[in-house]
């Protein structure tokens, strides 16, 4: 069982991030909220070359791997992302912003590990990173007002991608904090893919403009 849940995580978010960075390409955007994003790639960097220090385990290399994809994704928000922003955000501008973003998400990981410890720390910013993830697509899908860059192939994978390890890791470990989090990104998770699957049956009704207010428009 533990085999076969290793398996499907790793999978699933290796489907996750090869689909992201096809999107990304082809819709010449970046298709993973920058603030998941940034966590991801810290947490994979940092616990990737950490692995490194001792005997190699195929999490390690896998952690590498997916560091590896995220570089690519940090690429397509670079090369794209300035495009999403409204006019008043320079070019400059954003180049910052975005290394702010991905310089705090570094920082936030190397405190979870001074507070927690490397294993604890690991687990508890994956799974919390996760949950904002699902948020954030949410979010992404709203802002964006369709299915643009988005996918229902990440959507599935990510999800299944979480379930898998809340039930290796909160249920066959035993860890109320894991399963609590991991449930609540089902939850959000299967938000998303309604809602995505919502927006691509009804792209013109999700793309409307919003309806002002008289006192708005005022």
């Amino acid at each position: 069982m533990q085999l076969f849940l290793t398996i499907v995580s790793g999978l699933a978010w290796t489907i996750v991030y090869i689909e992201a960075i096809r999107l990304g390409f082809r819709y010449k955007t970046y298709a993973m909220p920058v603030a998941a994003l940034g966590l991801n790639i810290a947490w994979e960097t940092i616990y990737g070359i950490n692995g490194l220090s001792g005997a190699i385990d195929p999490q390690t290399i896998i952690n590498l791997l997916w560091a590896a994809a995220d570089v690519v994704i940090v690429y397509t928000f670079f090369r794209f992302g300035r495009a999403e922003l409204p006019a008043f955000v320079t070019r400059p501008l954003f180049i910052g912003w975005g290394i702010v973003i991905f310089a705090t998400a570094f920082a936030v990981q190397a405190l979870f590990i001074a507070q927690f410890g490397w294993m604890d720390g690991a687990r508890y910013s994956a799974f919390l990173q996760n949950l904002l993830m699902s948020g954030l697509f949410i979010a992404m899908l709203v802002a964006r007002r369709g299915a643009r860059g988005q996918s229902m192939v990440i959507a599935v994978a990510k999800w299944l991608g979480t379930l898998a390890p809340t039930i290796l890791i909160g249920v066959l470990g035993d860890l109320p904090f894991i399963i609590g989090i991991g449930l609540l990104c089902s939850v959000f998770d299967l938000i998303y893919i309604g809602m995505l699957w919502w927006a691509k049956k009804n792209p013109a009704a999700f793309a409307a403009a919003p309806v002002l207010s008289a006192a708005v428009q005022v």
